[in-house]
């Protein structure tokens, strides 16, 4: 029987992106990934645009295409809701601008259906990583994140906030209900939680393409990113 495997596109007002992202991506898996049973699924967190007509429209149109619906936002939260109501051996998600490089994506997949690890995630700060038209803002703000993270809990990872991961059906359910955020700092809690109970994850450097319509807002992230770490820093990490 073939690993099942679930792609998993968080989205928020993105009538204008989601079109063609999904038709990339869905011939992308149809020409090279062939060795598993793949299925993606639109993870619709309150659109107030046509983003929900247009995830309907795909799912009529190609039967390996799905999508769920949240009124509440967040992407952690949607993450959360799929990945648990998800019955597929490996899970995985990516951004909805496709800024990683496709190419990468059946290393990724490999690198959990052949048991090497339990997360495998792509990095843009890892030897062998190439990242374009990053804004330096962008680039220093990514790297003072790393190091803040590492120095505070002595990760092996770099890079926990790369929109390009995939994880174990095992990895979902133990430690996904433990992760509190339900925002963007829903990935770096769900790592420090895999390691601080002995999950093995692999960083897979990559190639990565800065969005300029990205509506990341870095110093609001920066605050929450911070009020997260030290929330686990000394309030502890749950063992599973």
């Amino acid at each position: 029987m073939s690993t099942t495997l679930e792609v998993v596109i968080p989205v928020l007002n993105e009538e204008n992106r989601l079109p063609p992202s999904l038709e990339t991506l869905h011939q992308f898996l149809t020409d090279n990934l062939d060795s598993v049973d793949w299925r993606i699924l639109i993870a619709d967190n309150g659109s107030t645009d046509s983003t929900l007509k247009i995830c309907q429209e795909f799912a009529e149109r190609f039967p390996r295409v799905g999508y769920t619906r949240l009124n509440k936002r967040g992407r952690g939260r949607a993450l959360s809701k799929a990945w648990l109501e998800s019955e597929a051996d490996v899970v995985s998600y990516m951004d909805v601008d496709l800024s990683t490089d496709l190419a990468f994506f059946p290393d990724l997949v490999e690198s959990i259906t052949s048991g090497e690890c339990d997360l495998a995630i792509g990095s843009r700060l890892s030897s062998g990583s190439n990242v374009i038209g990053r804004s330096p803002k962008r680039e220093f703000y990514s790297r003072a994140y790393s190091a803040t993270f590492r120095t505070m809990f002595f990760t092996s990872f770099k890079d926990a906030q790369c929109g390009f991961k995939a994880l174990s059906r095992k990895a979902v359910n133990d430690l996904v209900p433990l992760v509190k955020d339900t925002g963007w700092f829903f990935d770096t809690e769900l790592l420090l939680l895999a390691e601080r109970n002995g999950f093995r994850i692999k960083e897979l450097p990559v190639k990565w393409t800065d969005d300029p319509d990205s509506r990341v807002d870095v110093i609001k992230t920066s605050y929450l990113d911070m009020k997260g770490l030290l929330r686990l820093r000394f309030g502890g990490r749950p063992r599973v």
